[in-house]
């Protein structure tokens, strides 16, 4: 649906909205409410949205010039520790006023700065000027992490008995961060990104089928306890090979760091360490070794499940990864306050068993409602991760539930579910931090016990699910900035060393095991292809 299709229903509007302003104003009628920050259950309430959201940024929202905000909470590290709105880390903005982005992303992507830096307008629109990345990197974005305009028109309140709508935390002023950046970082167009692997496999086509596919992030996951060893020692090895490689393909590269050596850990396990000023001391070496080549980091990877975070998991847990987020913040960004900093997503679940996993929700309430809300100074971006199984993107329990056979009656089981653990954010202050979908995908079929609901999932329609989820974010998520898809190349990978074809892992997979292209790969080259086409 056009654009102008959808101007042309807010002039029906029109007459409505002066019929209530001229009845307001004679006292026949009550005033009515408007919401422009409508909570997500507002949002969801909405019909969907009939084409691409436009939606304009209120002027409190962050990355429009604004306030700087104070009052930072410092975290406890071994060094002195730099909140985001001090001034510790290195300025990296030109005379102009002008950050210059040392992770090497287009200008655009940041945003305008705070008052503090003296900028007034938002930076040049020039994907690529002036940092050689191809113009294809960003995509463009709803700006917004409101509803769309049709959500704030389905917060007016009849008259005659005015609800109030349900109030959430303020927006904060925008602020600098460090090197005079913004602060949190964000990123103005929807992205896509895809995990893969890239040690010891055919790593040029994996990049070239990357490309291929319209992808422009890759994320790759690395062991901490394989890079450091008991002296204390970095042992780099092939990951300087993978970054220039990445480098080489002009895609912009995000590192998740997992698995911590075992000496650092309270048992002797390889889940989230003890003291957080080692991880701190690792990702900080990391982001120098890489500045300006590496593009984000993301800490950890669904530390709510239990062989995650070191064997079990319990209500002390959330508030420790605070901290450990909050010190390798510091030391990343005092490496390179150009890279962006992702908090690692918990896994979609509703179990709670201290030896199995803390269910989403539960997990980043306490999270984020940890020593009066600290986190809120110590990310840009938060990792989220949605639900499949094997129901449709466009599906959620109990209002719209799928017709799938098993795993259906639970929201975690769902694609949508992102939507709830969004919820979560906005409730606690936070919904000036964007998302990020770090792993989406739907299983074909294999056999992998606990994976059965990919049996129902054939070729053709994981191509269908990956199409609409991506349509779906796009019309619906405007707090949503990267995608990235679960997974590039894993079938490669099972075939190379011998494993069993029909894993799991390689039923996520866009390609088969000769590289050959799936279905959705082709679906989700359109698909990009199509969105790009939208946007400015």
């Amino acid at each position: 649906m056009t654009s102008r299709f959808r101007l042309s229903r807010c002039w029906v509007l029109l007459p409505a909205a002066a019929i209530i302003f001229f009845l307001t104003a004679c006292g026949v009628a009550e005033p009515v409410a408007i919401s422009a920050m409508a909570p997500t259950a507002q949002i969801l309430a909405s019909p969907a949205p009939e084409g691409p959201l436009n939606v304009v940024a209120p002027a409190s929202f962050p990355g429009t010039p604004g306030d700087a905000d104070g009052g930072q909470t410092q975290a406890a590290l071994a060094s002195p520790a730099t909140a985001p709105g001090d001034s510790g880390a290195p300025s990296t903005a030109s005379s102009a006023g002008t950050p210059t982005a040392l992770s090497q992303l287009p200008a655009e992507a940041w945003g305008s700065t705070g008052r503090q830096s003296g900028a007034s307008a938002q930076l040049p629109v020039t994907p690529g000027a002036s940092t050689g990345q191809p113009d294809e990197i960003i995509v463009a974005l709803p700006t917004s992490a409101g509803p769309p305009a049709a959500s704030t028109a389905a917060a007016v309140q009849p008259t005659s008995q005015p609800t109030a709508a349900k109030a959430l935390p303020p927006i904060p002023a925008p602020r600098d961060g460090p090197g005079g950046l913004p602060y949190p970082l964000t990123l103005t167009k929807l992205n896509f990104g895809v995990v893969g692997h890239l040690y010891y496999t055919d790593r040029q086509t994996a990049l070239a089928k990357a490309r291929e596919a319209g992808i422009t992030w890759f994320r790759q996951q690395i062991h901490w306890r394989d890079i450091e060893d008991r002296s204390g020692a970095y042992l780099w090895g092939d990951l300087d090979s993978i970054v220039a490689d990445v480098n080489a393909a002009g895609m912009l590269l995000m590192i998740n760091v997992t698995r911590s050596p075992s000496w650092y850990t309270a048992n002797g396990s390889d889940g989230l360490p003890q003291d957080p000023a080692t991880l701190a001391r690792f990702t900080g070496a990391l982001a120098e070794r890489y500045r300006g080549r590496v593009h984000a980091i993301l800490i950890w990877n669904e530390q709510n499940l239990a062989y995650e975070n070191g064997g079990s998991i319990g209500p002390d847990d959330p508030g420790h990864f605070v901290e450990i987020m909050a010190a390798s913040y510091n030391a990343i960004k005092a490496a390179d306050p150009g890279m962006i900093v992702v908090a690692g997503a918990p896994a979609s679940t509703a179990t709670n068993d201290p030896g199995t996993a803390m269910d989403t929700i539960s997990y980043l309430r306490a999270m984020y409602s940890y020593n009066g809300g600290m986190f809120r100074d110590y990310f840009d971006v938060q990792a989220l991760h949605p639900g499949g199984s094997a129901n449709p993107p466009e599906t959620l329990y109990p209002e719209r539930p799928s017709s799938a056979q098993g795993w259906t009656e639970d929201p975690s089981f769902y694609f949508r579910h992102v939507e709830n653990q969004r919820k979560v954010m906005e409730e606690a202050g936070m919904g000036d931090h964007q998302v990020w979908i770090t792993e989406y995908g739907w299983a074909t079929a294999n056999s992998t016990p606990g994976y059965e609901f990919g049996n129902q999932i054939s070729f053709e329609t994981q191509r269908d699910y990956l199409v609409g989820a991506i349509w779906y974010t796009f019309d619906n998520y405007p707090w949503v900035s990267n995608m990235f898809l679960w997974n590039l190349n894993f079938t490669v990978l099972q075939r190379e060393a011998g494993r069993d074809p029909m894993n799991e892992q390689g039923s996520f997979s866009i390609v088969n095991a000769d590289w050959s292209p799936r279905p959705a790969f082709l679906g989700i080259q359109q698909a990009i292809a199509d969105v790009r086409s939208l946007q400015p």
